[in-house]
């Protein structure tokens, strides 16, 4: 199998492929550098590549092999994160003009020490939304990352350049955040496999952070496969976030191939079942014909929650960067600037009010998933809109993009659920588009259960686009 079949397929086949010395590890990472050095000018993915520390990562891998000592599941594998990320060397950007005149981090976040003790290649740093207040792809300091699907439209955001490099073939895995749906937004636009663990679950230390109350990490990736093995590095407590949980790791691998014959699945209708265009709801059509689902459920408060996550993320946000704003108010891109100062303004009252919301619609998932496994609903209202649209039609209004992008995503990450987005093409749409699979809390297996069933069905169908100049 050549170098170039590797660096487009499974990443766990490229690790097994290294790990029995059909391939090195350092041809692999070369390839994938030359690669980058091609494509990214065009997807502009990466903002800053690792090229020597991959190279001497790959080394050391190789030599491991040919001493006949143990290397990692995740053998050679090319992987990249969002810029938000700790990367040692590197001044860690968050997508901003600010933030890029920081000294350099002096240590790696634990995710990416996770994922290279396991073998994992870091190629680089990855393109965002600034302060990942986004949900576009498009950073006015650095550039959109681009839909490799179609350069001409919005990787989607904020985790915009992991979605792009995934899916672009520069990357087998890459890590973002979502706190609104930055990592389900760009899985949908991209067509990839992405995964919001449980609030907690996966430590947040060693990232810049945006709204500690709904900050989550995951990975995405071209296969259920890839995305599992990346998760399974990751999970587990971590002291040095307060947030993470101290159970134990509970890793999911020996698990996906369960099957999902014991599952009980409904789709979410309500607010998931309107204000999107017809390619959203024929995709959970389609996922829920697969997975033979004819139970519906309601959940009434999804809108209230929604508007409890925007005013909460508004009002964390707009003080968390209130120093910056007063400073340095002309070095932020103006949309993100104007929100986060109205976010800083909110009333308290207001505040306290969305949190009470908040517990009420958790509350209410609760009680529904105590006659359910998991549930079915869009991921995005639309395919990937072109770069630079500012308004869009959804149930028979005008609305803005940026801010409508997550309306299907918002209430979930409102209330911390795992959500694992699984990539679809509707007939007739030239794009890709997502279908959220939700689980219980901490309950990730579930979703990822599902996740395969659909991958092995030919439902969710992923792979690098092709490359165009």
């Amino acid at each position: 199998m050549s170098v170039e079949t590797l660096l487009d397929g499974d990443g766990v086949a490229l690790a097994r492929a290294v790990k029995r010395g059909e391939v090195k590890a350092l041809e692999v990472t070369e390839a994938a550098l030359a690669r980058i050095a091609v494509r990214n000018p065009v997807l502009n993915a990466y903002t800053d590549v690792t090229a020597e520390r991959a190279q001497k990562s790959a080394k050391a891998i190789d030599a491991a092999i040919a001493a006949g000592k143990p290397v990692g599941p995740l053998a050679g594998v090319p992987i990249a994160v969002k810029n938000l990320f700790d990367v040692a060397g590197l001044p860690t950007r968050a997508g901003s003009k600010i933030n890029r005149e920081l000294p350099p981090a002096s240590a790696d976040a634990p995710l990416i020490q996770r994922l290279e003790a396991q073998g994992a290649i870091l190629m680089g740093a990855l393109n965002m939304g600034e302060y990942a207040y986004d949900f576009t792809g498009e950073n006015v300091h650095d550039g959109p990352s681009r839909n490799p699907h179609d350069t001409t439209r919005m990787s989607g955001g904020s985790s915009g350049g992991s979605g792009s490099a995934v899916a672009g073939g520069l990357a087998h895995v890459a890590l973002g955040s979502d706190t609104n749906g930055s990592i389900r937004v760009p899985s949908s636009f991209c067509g990839l496999f992405g995964l919001k663990p449980t609030y907690g679950r996966l430590t947040r230390a060693g990232t810049f952070p945006f709204v500690a109350a709904f900050d989550h990490l995951g990975p995405m990736a071209r296969s259920t496969r890839d995305l599992v093995a990346a998760y399974d590095a990751m999970v587990g407590p971590d002291p040095a976030d307060p947030a993470c949980v101290t159970r134990k790791a509970e890793p999911v691998g020996a698990k996906l191939g369960r099957g999902i014959g014991d599952l009980k699945i409904g789709r979410l209708t309500g607010w998931f079942a309107k204000n999107g265009l017809d390619e959203a709801f024929a995709a959970v059509d389609q996922v829920a014909h697969a997975l033979k689902v004819t139970a519906s459920v309601d959940l009434t408060g999804a809108e209230r929650a929604r508007g409890a996550a925007f005013l909460i993320t508004m009002a964390e946000a707009g003080q968390f960067h209130l120093e910056r704003l007063k400073a340095r108010a002309d070095d932020f891109d103006p949309d993100t600037r104007d929100r986060l100062i109205a976010g800083a303004l909110l009333p308290a009252a207001w505040i306290l009010n969305a949190q009470r919301i908040r517990r009420a619609f958790m509350a209410e998932v609760a009680s529904a998933f105590e006659s359910f496994d998991v549930f079915i609903a869009p991921a995005t209202p639309m395919v990937a809109p072109a770069i630079g649209q500012k308004m869009m039609e959804l149930g028979g209004q005008t609305m803005p993009v940026r801010a409508n992008i997550g309306l299907f995503t918002q209430p979930l990450s409102c209330v911390g659920l795992p959500v694992v987005a699984v990539p679809v093409r509707v007939k007739g749409q030239a794009l890709p588009i997502g279908v959220q699979v939700v689980a219980k809390p901490f309950r990730e297996d579930l979703a990822l259960r599902v996740a395969r069933h659909l991958e092995r069905e030919g439902v969710s169908i992923s792979g690098v686009a092709p490359f165009k100049t």
